[in-house]
């Protein structure tokens, strides 16, 4: 996929407020401090883009960017952030619930994990949320520029090993690196080929 355009489009915390949900939809979550702006950016090559807050956990909102005037690309806020307060926990959960059960667009979501780490309960938890809802996702490592390349497999291998304990089979998994644009590729491929997919399905269809 080549990318001609990426715009911000609105940043909104009340679901009725959200664009039209007339194209088909990307959203992409994790953990605090993941990478998760400098990878948006780096897949549609636009540097500040996707910015980061300020104040790590404090933005509770949904962020929604058009690319190619074809498809929403969303950020969606991070979580798992320590200071975070109860309340500001639960808001996020409420919209984020909400969002992801009545977002009738929402193709893919793509979950971020720092491919550095062990694999931490926050992001299981929520991929085990995502099955249980059977909500449609990917597995996105990222930061495998800091690894060397023995290790990362050896860390990829054990979360999926983990992961293995309670799941059949896996979600499609990608590794990248936003320093050196491992995985863009894939990425766009994988969505373009969803566009591709959901365009056949529709004209089939009649719809």
């Amino acid at each position: 996929m080549i990318i001609k355009d990426a715009r911000f489009l609105s940043s909104n915390n009340k679901f009725d407020k959200l664009p039209k949900d007339n194209m088909p939809e990307y959203a992409f979550i994790g953990r605090s401090n993941v990478g998760k702006s400098s990878l948006i950016n780096t897949l549609v090559q636009r540097n500040g883009l996707a910015k980061t807050s300020a104040t790590p956990g404090k933005t509770i909102s949904i962020n929604h960017f058009v690319v190619n005037n074809q498809w929403y690309l969303v950020d969606l806020p991070g979580y798992g952030y320590a200071k975070r307060s109860k309340k500001s926990r639960e808001e996020w959960r409420s919209m984020l619930s909400n969002y992801i059960s009545r977002r009738r667009n929402l193709i893919c979501t793509f979950v971020l994990v720092d491919a550095r780490i062990e694999p931490q309960d926050s992001d299981i938890g929520f991929m085990e949320w995502l099955g249980e809802n059977e909500v449609p996702f990917c597995i996105v490592f990222t930061k495998a520029d800091k690894l060397s390349k023995s290790a990362l497999e050896i860390n990829v291998e054990a979360y999926k090993k983990r992961l293995l304990q309670d799941w059949e089979e896996l979600p499609p998994v990608f590794v990248t690196s936003s320093e050196t644009k491992l995985g863009r590729e894939e990425l766009l491929d994988y969505i373009e080929q969803q566009n591709k997919e959901l365009d056949q399905y529709l004209k089939t269809n009649g719809l």
